[in-house]
């Protein structure tokens, strides 16, 4: 039997029950999510729509010990007012003055921590091409920005707040305002901020990753051999002195730092021209406010050769012809089934959740901190390594029930590291 529906009046009272535990949110954010130093600036961005939450996140930096806390908004309506109204060579550059403000503030140390919330179909109906435009743009020519994050030299955290756009996708038969409780409470479950110590809980929710990365590090498989029924028979090769991460990241001052929360996900960069075979989506994807469903790549030589999608194959399209890089892999990531987010069995309609339900490839750019001595590199040089160079990084789920997948060792021997969507020893 379905629970009756909250009434708003209902609703408000029990959203207002949360405040104390949204305070350890914002904290969590700060302090571990971020790790804010003391006189360090914070770079927040947030939807307007949550600008209750990211006052909390703004007194949590300075009680933090924070030098200074910039704001930068978000929201949904004014992005797409602007996509409907700008031409597409609007988009082909960012504005002068954005460029200068991320990569100044990345230049002078800032941590950047991103509030993601947000219309999953926020820009349905626009020409992907613009969407696509803007985010080659800004991460082309904010390189300090950009390349501040992707080398370790500055500690970022993207984490969950909900809208109502949103919390009405995700809990289509709710009440806006029952949407927005639901969606919150569950944001705060599966982010681990929902007891009395979240600080505590991520530190050993991060010791639990260890046993991981140390099996796949010492095994020093050559290739993984991906195979569903639903059609999915890839193989991608690893590259010589990869490395496995996850849970914490660490910057190259030595801070840690969460760059997701949740994060469930170990990680590694493959050799970009070592894929070989076919793999079909789990879950759609959310990407720059418009859905991909039921798609499928098909890969030679590291680069994907063909590809189609029951719905959003244009804004696919747009996706691979980003750049060269953008038709390779830079990611391979494993999630077992038995993690909160897919217990939970809730679609997010928002990758930062979605990924860590689902075992994901993503096509783009590769992590310098995924193969020895990496983040010490030229980009060039990390090409030669094998580690994908491309101005986007999409990550896509392809993880199911009944996926395996297997080690391939270098002299071909395969042992079993996942069965049936779980790790092999679950």
């Amino acid at each position: 039997m379905s629970p009756l529906p909250m009434t708003d009046e209902e609703c408000r009272v029990a959203t207002e029950a949360l405040s104390s535990q949204l305070d350890l949110y914002a904290t969590l954010l700060v302090r571990k999510g971020v790790s804010l130093r003391e006189g360090q600036e914070l770079v927040l961005q947030a939807p307007v729509e949550r600008a209750d939450f990211a006052r909390r996140v703004v007194e949590a930096a300075y009680r933090a010990g924070a030098g200074h806390v910039t704001v930068i908004w978000a929201d949904d309506v004014v992005s797409r007012l602007t996509y409907e109204n700008c031409p597409l060579s609007f988009f082909e550059h960012t504005p002068s003055w954005q460029v200068e403000q991320l990569n100044s503030l990345a230049e002078d140390g800032a941590a950047f921590l991103f509030l993601e919330g947000s219309d999953p179909s926020a820009l349905k109906g626009i020409d992907p091409a613009k969407p696509a435009a803007a985010s080659k743009a800004r991460n082309t020519e904010c390189r300090s920005f950009r390349d501040g994050m992707d080398f370790g030299r500055n500690a970022w955290c993207i984490a969950g707040v909900p809208v109502e756009a949103w919390a009405r996708e995700v809990f289509p038969d709710a009440s806006p305002s029952e949407a927005v409780y639901r969606l919150w409470r569950l944001i705060l479950e599966v982010s681990r901020a929902d007891g009395e110590d979240p600080e505590s809980a991520w530190e050993t929710h991060n010791a639990s990753f260890e046993k991981t990365k140390r099996y796949l590090n010492s095994h020093r498989f050559d290739a993984l051999r991906y195979e569903s029924s639903n059609g999915t028979d890839l193989t991608v090769g690893l590259t010589d002195g990869h490395i496995w991460d996850g849970g914490a990241g660490r910057t190259q001052s030595g801070v840690t730092f969460f760059p997701n929360i949740p994060t469930e996900e170990v990680f590694t960069s493959p050799d970009r021209m070592r894929a070989e075979g076919i793999v079909y989506s789990s879950m759609p994807l959310v990407r720059s406010g418009q859905i991909v469903r039921d798609f499928w790549l098909r890969f030679e030589g590291g680069c994907v050769v063909d590809y189609g999608a029951e719905q959003g194959r244009e804004v696919l399209r747009h996706i691979l012809e980003t750049d060269e890089g953008a038709r390779r892999l830079g990611e391979v990531a494993l999630v077992s089934k038995n993690t909160p987010i897919r217990q939970s069995d809730t679609l997010f309609y928002d990758t930062l959740y979605d990924e860590n339900a689902s075992c994901h490839l993503a096509l783009g750019m590769g992590f310098p901190e995924c193969i020895a001595g990496g983040v010490s590199l030229s980009k060039d040089a990390l090409l030669a390594r094998g580690v994908n160079q491309s101005s986007t990084h999409v990550d896509f789920m392809i993880g199911s029930e009944d996926m395996n997948i297997y080690g391939v060792a270098a002299d071909g021997t395969e042992t079993p590291v996942f069965v049936n969507g779980q790790w092999a020893w679950e």
